[in-house]
């Protein structure tokens, strides 16, 4: 069967640095940090202080007000940053058939805010006061379902979850639906809503999450003092598209995906191996799936979550991959401006290697202070690059063990 070509043709997210892709990509050029004290809850008894909240966000500026009192924040991202993208694509039923459209919109964790406030109901007022849209609000899948609801979406709809690598692995196995004739075009990335009491709890006694209390030292990829990484939250959604599909529209064509590849470490089910060597077998496939040499690769979005152990083996694992090559290719982590948006972070970071495309800008490492020996990669630390960009790279790594690479290239 021949495979058919596979082109972005809309960007849609919301944030911790801008609650749209204009105002995302200008302070990743301006080396802008979202992460500030928590405000959504009282922190006095926990270690963690700081996340990377979305800022002036009112859902009813977004939403009408029957859909952002009854959908957990979590599915609003998802709409918010979805409608970005089919605008900016203008990806409409009077141009596509929408049963030829699907939708991939992934979470790590899901409605965490509802199944925490209905909890606490059914512990204070017993089991009548649990509401009825408990389940049906805070289910993974639902960013997704009220995606596809809101807009239309009819083809193939469902949510993947790979902890971390959730967007990044529903990226991939929608170019695959398109690439294979599935579907004419897809909306995809992930969303999350986890700066809650308890996930910052879970998160903080794992000893995940950074315990400083210096927003410029919390989240710090590849510095020698990380100590854990900072929650973020938001969405961001791509509207993949083929590519004759695209030209018939007249729509605007971003870029071209070109290559997908997925592992699993089969190790472990917090820690990487120790050698990257799952992380570096995903990114072998995917330049092996896109027919490329490392050396055409211009720039990695690092998964780069500035926990001690992601770090050092991502760079092990980015070394065993590219070979001599990973001395040259540019790599950075844009977690030290977002924070860690977990199932969300392969979405927006996946934006940010395509506008890194669209303006020959490398996003730099911002916050990075001490030199790790282990981390010895060129991460373009705090100043960001302005460079010819044909090809770029984005990592995703997950809890279980899963391992996503996606590749794009300049159109």
């Amino acid at each position: 069967m021949e495979k058919k070509r596979v082109v972005v043709t809309g960007l849609g997210l919301i944030s911790p640095i801008g609650n749209n892709v204009k105002e995302f990509w200008k302070s990743i050029r301006e080396g802008k940090c979202g992460i500030e004290k928590i405000t959504y809850f009282d922190t006095t008894n926990y270690k963690t202080k700081l996340a990377a909240e979305v800022k002036n966000f009112r859902p009813e500026e977004y939403l009408d007000k029957k859909s952002a009192k009854r959908l957990d924040k979590f599915s609003q991202f998802a709409i918010i940053a979805a409608k970005e993208a089919l605008q900016d694509s203008n990806l409409t039923p009077e141009n596509t058939d929408m049963t030829r459209v699907g939708a991939i919109i992934s979470s790590g964790i899901g409605g965490i805010e509802t199944i925490e406030e209905q909890n606490r109901n059914f512990l204070e007022k017993g089991p009548e006061r649990v509401s009825p849209m408990y389940i049906p609000t805070g289910i993974v899948n639902m960013a997704t379902g009220n995606v596809a609801i809101t807009f239309g979406i009819k083809g193939e709809s469902f949510a993947m979850v790979t902890a971390c690598a959730s967007s990044t692995h529903s990226i991939g196995e929608a170019f695959r639906m398109i690439r294979h004739g599935y579907q004419d075009a897809m909306l995809v990335g992930g969303t999350e809503a986890s700066i809650t009491p308890t996930a910052i709890a879970g998160f903080s006694n794992l000893k995940a999450l950074s315990t400083s209390q210096n927003k410029a030292r919390a989240s710090i990829p590849f510095d020698k003092e990380r100590n854990g990484f900072v929650m973020g939250e938001g969405a961001g959604v791509l509207v993949l598209e083929e590519l004759e599909h695209a030209k018939k529209r007249n729509a605007k064509i971003y870029a071209e995906m070109i290559g997908y590849g997925a592992s699993s470490d089969a190790f472990h089910i917090t820690s990487p191996l120790p050698d990257g060597e799952g992380g570096a077998r995903a990114m072998k496939n995917a330049m092996q799936d896109a027919n490329i040499k490392p050396e055409e690769i211009t720039y990695i979005n690092a998964h780069g979550t500035s926990t001690p152990l992601n770090d050092k083996c991502e760079t092990c694992a980015i070394k065993t991959a590219f070979g001599e090559t990973a001395k040259k290719v540019m790599v950075s982590s844009t977690k030290g401006n977002t924070g860690h948006l977990l199932g969300a972070a392969g979405g927006i970071e996946a934006i940010a290697c395509i506008k890194a495309m669209e303006e020959n800008f490398i996003p730099p490492t911002i916050g990075y202070q001490k030199k790790d020996e282990e981390c010895d990669l060129d991460i373009v630390p705090n100043q960001g690059r302005k460079v010819e960009v044909r090809v770029t790279m984005s990592n995703s790594l997950g809890f279980g063990g899963h391992n996503s690479s996606i590749i794009f290239r300049k159109i």
